[in-house]
């Protein structure tokens, strides 16, 4: 098992940033990839930026290129996801999730970004 807890979310500006952090706990992670995942009203959840455990190779959503960024701190067992120039198309639930080969068995709680004009 591996336990996600999401923090950071909250309200903020177009234009402005946030920093999204999941804190992981449970099994190791060595052989995961860790991912954040966002879900607006009325749409489907869609990836946004996912990172490998191990190497610390990074994908982007077309949506998340130029703007967010995503680390992880393997000394503290987190995620965080730098969020910069904000619009209001962000605005969603931001979800923490973990897995392997592309399937996401671990996922957190989820925190609530949203972005005014």
């Amino acid at each position: 098992q591996v336990q996600l807890v999401e923090s950071g979310g909250g309200l903020v500006q177009a234009g402005g940033s946030l920093r999204l952090s999941c804190a992981a706990s449970g099994r190791t992670l060595s052989r995961y990839v860790l991912g954040w995942f966002r879900q607006a009203p009325g749409k489907e959840r869609e990836i946004a930026a996912t990172i490998s455990w191990g190497v610390g190779s990074t994908y982007y959503a077309d949506s998340a290129k130029g703007r967010f960024t995503i680390s992880r701190d393997k000394f503290k067992n987190t995620v965080a996801l730098q969020m910069n120039s904000l619009k209001p198309e962000d605005t969603a639930v931001y979800y923490c999730a973990a897995g392997k080969t592309g399937h996401y068995d671990y996922w957190g709680q989820g925190t609530q970004v949203t972005v005014s004009s």
